[in-house]
């Protein structure tokens, strides 16, 4: 699992984007899917969550087909991970 952020231009384009052209290439790279949260302070933010290793992460924020993917979805910066501090049980 891999946790991402990243704030869009619009929530329903990135939407858009993310569910089609993103979902091919993020495949191609391993992910098995994805569940993505608005974030409730910052409207134009938001949040994901993958079924995706970090190995697989870095493969694909290092291809370059997916810098036009991302700017057809409107990303304003680029996605960064959230670093793992620990894991607890339960």
């Amino acid at each position: 699992m891999l946790l991402a952020t990243t704030q869009v231009e619009d929530v329903d384009r990135f939407m858009e984007v993310f569910s089609t052209t993103g979902a091919e290439k993020r495949k191609e790279h391993g992910s098995k899917g994805a569940a993505v949260f608005r974030d409730p302070s910052e409207s134009d933010r938001v949040w994901a969550i993958f079924d995706w290793d970090a190995q697989g992460w870095q493969s694909f924020v290092s291809d370059p087909e997916v810098p036009p993917i991302m700017s057809a979805a409107g990303h304003k910066g680029k996605p960064q991970s959230a670093e793992l501090v620990g894991r607890c049980d339960a």
